[in-house]
């Protein structure tokens, strides 16, 4: 079973990978790029925007919502699902894992793409919201730099 493709979801590089197309990548599309719909573009369909399907809406599929795939579910590929594919999964393609396709993978070859905003604002956001084992979890895998108090 795979990730199912929801064309309407948007989605941005949510690795650590600084290099084209990675999470941490300032360039075009890239997870910490401002241009348009970058991963930390407020703008349109951007990791950052409140709008429809963005980073930080809690609207269908964004990166904050708590419904099917959104970023604060924890059902079936959500952003705090520890199962396959799960945003705080540490298995293949999980948000977690370190390995090929992983969130916390340095290589920006298959980089791990997910409809949360930046990892310092998800964190943020996850620890306003209350949910504080998942940003235990979160805080264990994250490199301290990227935790909010230290990005910010």
């Amino acid at each position: 079973m795979g990730k199912p493709d929801i064309p309407q979801m948007k989605t941005w590089p949510r690795n650590l990978s600084t290099g084209p197309g990675g999470g941490m990548s300032t360039g075009p599309r890239g997870g910490m790029s401002t241009g348009p719909y970058g991963g930390m573009s407020t703008g349109p369909y951007g990791g950052l925007s409140t709008g429809p399907y963005g980073g930080m809406s809690t609207g269908p599929y964004g990166g904050l919502s708590t419904g099917p795939y959104g970023g604060l579910s924890t059902g079936p590929y959500g952003g705090l699902s520890t199962g396959p594919y799960g945003g705080l999964s540490t298995g293949p393609y999980g948000g977690l894992s370190t390995g090929p396709g992983g969130g916390m993978s340095t290589s920006s070859v298959n980089a791990y793409k997910s409809n949360i905003p930046p990892w310092p604002y998800f964190l943020r956001e996850v620890e306003k919201r209350g949910f504080s084992r998942e940003a235990a979890i979160i805080r264990k895998h994250l490199p301290d730099h990227l935790w909010p108090e230290n990005f910010f």
